[in-house]
């Protein structure tokens, strides 16, 4: 095994262009921690954000972006005893997927789902993490109510569409085309709401309102997500597309009884996300193993070319997810 590798870095803050190919040295665990031959690796917003210089990778983390891949435990750190080296994962990341090894806690590693090519098990992490941690924890969606996501079309939106289905919950989405509208409601969803054409706060209003609502465009949709709300419902902010802020009338938070609430994953702890991952193991794995739901896959790049990657999403034209080809 090679001592360098090839890897992607950012050379400074900016456009896609800035992501160049490099050799980095190969990392070496930790102890609690495995390095994974990369197989693929998934491109996710807060990737382009740190492109950006908008998201500081946590103090201690790779300063390579990506934050989730699959491939091959080739070494084994310290005090780990539940991989061997061999063992095909998938694994949520501090940084450094884009790469042809990284190095991560053995804790938020899970097995590469029976059935599941490497490419499909790089979509996993870091949407089934989120959404599982938000939508159900944080959230506490139930069967039966009223569930709208926004970018219904997303890797999040995807995910959450399937596993909110699955509990038996209302599906209600956006969308930003005919099209991907279609995909959300063949995925599960009851009613995707073409936001370019409908009024999604219209839609919901008229069908009693909606129990929980997940958003990651914030903007001027945080009013209209309150006025979307049931009483006693929940919004969950975990990103900000349109920014974060925004004025709102918290009477009406006050007067029916809302809960606003919201999280993002990178900065929790290593125990955090390490629940996270034992929760999804219990109940979400087997979903995938019994083919009850899937990740939705869009494209793949070659690792050398992660700027078109990044480029192909930031144009929001794709539906799911994007993955790099490593290995």
């Amino acid at each position: 095994m090679s001592e360098s590798m090839q890897a992607v870095e950012i050379t400074e803050a900016g456009g896609p262009d800035v992501l160049r190919l490099c050799t980095r040295r190969r990392p070496e665990p930790r102890a609690g921690e495995v390095v994974i031959r990369v197989a693929y690796a998934g491109v996710n917003r807060p990737d382009a954000l740190q492109r950006a210089g908008a998201y500081a990778p946590p103090k201690g983390a790779s300063d390579l972006p990506g934050l989730e891949a699959s491939g091959e435990v080739v070494i084994v750190g310290d005090g780990v005893t539940d991989w061997k080296v061999g063992d095909r994962v998938c694994a949520l990341l501090p940084g450094g997927g884009y790469a042809e090894y990284v190095a991560t806690p053995a804790a938020h590693c899970l097995p590469v789902p029976d059935g599941m090519d490497m490419a499909q098990a790089a979509c996993l992490p870091e949407t089934f993490f989120t959404v599982w941690s938000n939508v159900f924890q944080r959230g506490g969606l139930q069967a039966g109510e009223r569930f709208l996501v926004h970018g219904g079309s997303s890797g999040i939106g995807t995910t959450a569409i399937q596993l909110a289905n699955v509990i038996g919950a209302r599906v209600f989405t956006t969308a930003g085309s005919d099209e991907k509208c279609a995909k959300c409601v063949e995925l599960g969803a009851e009613r995707a709401i073409n936001y370019k054409t409908e009024d999604f706060v219209d839609v919901l209003k008229a069908e009693g309102g909606a129990h929980l609502i997940l958003d990651m465009v914030g903007g001027d949709y945080i009013p209209r997500n309150v006025r979307s709300l049931a009483d006693d419902g929940r919004l969950v902010q975990i990103a900000f597309l349109s920014g974060p802020k925004v004025e709102l009338n918290f009477a009406h938070v006050m007067m029916r009884r809302l809960t606003i609430t919201g999280s993002t994953l990178r900065p929790q702890s290593d125990i955090a996300k390490a629940a996270i991952a034992d929760a999804l193991l219990q109940n979400v794995w087997p979903l995938l193993a019994a083919g009850r739901i899937a990740p939705v896959m869009d494209s793949e790049y070659a690792l050398a070319d992660a700027a078109k990657a990044h480029a192909y999403m930031e144009s929001s034209a794709h539906i799911g997810k994007i993955v790099l080809k490593v290995g």
